[in-house]
């Protein structure tokens, strides 16, 4: 499986405004990023890390490919899109509109015996 579309665990709303809870539990790293329109970032995978992506704002294409079987894929991806792409998928992001984005991490990119799980 290259890739995983999930809901968040909870959302509420009223006259206020909105919260939207999107996990709680199973997650250790958490990363708040923006990318400009026209960048280009990922083009790697990592060998032991699930990493779930929440899409805040903008959009980009999502490319993926199994390091084991060779399956690809391409996505449009746009605010909302709450996915998970699993181990050894190689994944790159090219960013169509100025993108704000939360990535999580199940172990988190340094891991315990001090080695980093990104790899190109």
């Amino acid at each position: 499986m290259l890739i995983e579309f999930i809901k968040p665990d909870f959302n509420f709303q009223d006259e206020r405004g909105s919260l939207t809870q999107l996990i709680h539990k199973g997650w250790n790293q958490v990363n708040y990023i923006t990318s400009v329109s026209g960048a280009f970032r990922g083009d790697h995978y990592h060998l032991q890390n699930k990493e779930a992506f929440f899409v805040i704002s903008g959009g980009f294409k999502l490319k993926l490919r199994d390091m084991n079987t060779g399956e690809s894929g391409e996505y449009d991806i746009k605010a909302g899109d709450f996915f998970i792409i699993f181990p050894n998928v190689i994944h790159s992001f090219d960013y169509t509109d100025d993108t704000t984005l939360i990535s999580f991490y199940d172990q988190g990119v340094e891991l315990p015996d001090e080695t980093k799980d990104i790899l190109r």
